[in-house]
């Protein structure tokens, strides 16, 4: 499969009464979407029309380390007027999606979804939807540090801390997007009654944890991060920045329904798109109820486990999780990347990494390269919890190279909480 993707200035239209100024893949928000069957070849090359460098980071997917689109790692950025042609095996099936890993590009609307299609899925459906998650930020984004001033709705989320510091604030998003469309102008999702739909839902957000419900449905959850998982059936689910979940809804209950996606640390008005039956009246779609059950992680338990994850590690990292204080850094052990020590390993190592969250907030944890296993999933990203929430995952060191382990909440990335995996020889 080959493709082009042109990185440049276009404008965002997330409702008929809002408009931005922003830098987008191929004139659209999100982007197109990449899809593929297993085991191809791919070959994206990127043009870039920005008026900075930029590059592709291909989130979950595990390519080599060349490919991996993070800039001074594993490339130098692709300058303004460039290209660069990326080529990967599409492997392992599921749902993904890519977008900058140049500063803080990613909250301009450089993101698409990817879809790696399974030969012999291990669940039915009918048809299928992917979902885009994400906040919509008017301006141009700039780090959280440089001004307290006009911080919008979504400037507090922390749940209710306080101190002013920078670890209960998120920059002033103008509202929540399902497929980069603002509640007041949701997108409809077609059904027919008897259809099993498959709802392949991706946070794209760079600092928001969305709780996610569709009215009148409850939510077979089959892939977690895009590796299957044995179904598990729950009213809603809570996802950081880059996790994904595939979710089947059986079409059983006709009319028109709500799907939500509300900032759990945030203020603004829930994300909404509309799942309608084909046939039913154009009324207002019906709200979600309160949700009973809430996944956990302790509900996955994947199809296939990671190999070489038994026993004891090879290699332990603790690591704690912190906000820097006054000096508007996020960091992992003390320290703030790029000026800090890489986590080595030797390849072929079962690799433990213990994490303590010591700040307020959530932290979605991501390693480049890489799947890991928590409690019995297989993941790529996770949710630390704030207040001296621990999180522990394992991983085979099976992917030669420097990676990039950090938090996806961008503005943490963006102010030092993140470190290098790298492979020693």
């Amino acid at each position: 499969m080959a493709a082009t993707v042109q990185a440049a200035p276009s404008t965002i239209q997330p409702s008929g009464a809002a408009s931005a100024k922003s830098w987008l893949y191929d004139s659209a928000f999100p982007g197109p979407e990449l899809r593929m069957a297993e085991g191809d070849v791919v070959e994206v090359e990127l043009t870039n029309e920005l008026p900075a460098g930029t590059t592709i980071h291909w989130h979950g997917i595990p390519v080599s380390n060349g490919m991996d689109g993070v800039p001074n790692v594993t490339q130098q950025p692709v300058d303004s007027g460039g290209s660069f042609t990326y080529k990967f095996r599409a492997e392992p099936a599921g749902t993904y999606f890519f977008h900058s890993h140049a500063g803080l590009q990613l909250d301009r609307g450089l993101l698409a979804p990817l879809v790696i299609e399974e030969s012999d899925p291990h669940v039915e459906y009918d048809r299928e939807h992917t979902v885009v998650v994400d906040d919509y930020l008017e301006g141009a984004p700039r780090p959280l540090s440089d001004d307290d001033s006009d911080r919008g709705p979504g400037g507090g989320g922390s749940g209710g801390m306080g101190g002013g510091m920078m670890a209960d604030r998120r920059p002033p998003y103008a509202g929540l997007l399902i497929d980069g469309r603002l509640p007041t102008d949701p997108r409809t999702f077609d059904v027919q009654e008897g259809e099993r739909v498959r709802l392949r839902f991706i946070n794209a957000s760079s600092a928001t944890l969305f709780r996610v419900q569709v009215a009148g449905h409850p939510l077979s959850v089959t892939h977690a991060d895009g590796q299957p998982v044995d179904p598990v059936s729950v009213d809603s689910f809570v996802f950081g920045s880059g996790e994904r979940y595939d979710a089947i809804v059986e079409a059983s209950n006709p009319g028109t329904w709500e799907i939500r996606a509300g900032a759990v640390d945030g203020n603004e008005s829930p994300a909404r798109a509309v799942l309608a039956y084909d046939g039913s009246e154009s009324s207002s779609p019906t709200a979600p109820s309160t949700s009973e059950r809430q996944l956990s992680y302790r509900d996955l338990d994947a199809i296939s486990p990671l190999d070489g994850v038994d026993g004891s590690p090879d290699r332990t990292f603790d690591v704690t999780l912190s906000a820097g204080g006054r000096s508007d850094d996020w960091l992992i052990d003390g320290q703030a990347y790029p000026d800090a020590e890489p986590f080595q390993v030797r390849e072929g190592e079962h690799v433990r990494v213990r994490m303590t969250n010591r700040s307020p907030v959530v932290h979605p944890m991501h390693l480049h390269g890489h799947f890991f296993q928590v409690q019995d999933a297989v993941k790529d990203t996770v949710v630390v919890p704030g207040h001296r929430g621990e999180v522990t995952f394992d991983f085979v060191a099976d992917n030669p190279g420097n990676w990039l382990f950090h938090c996806h909440n961008l503005y943490h990335l963006d102010a030092g909480m993140a470190r290098v995996v790298q492979y020693l020889k």
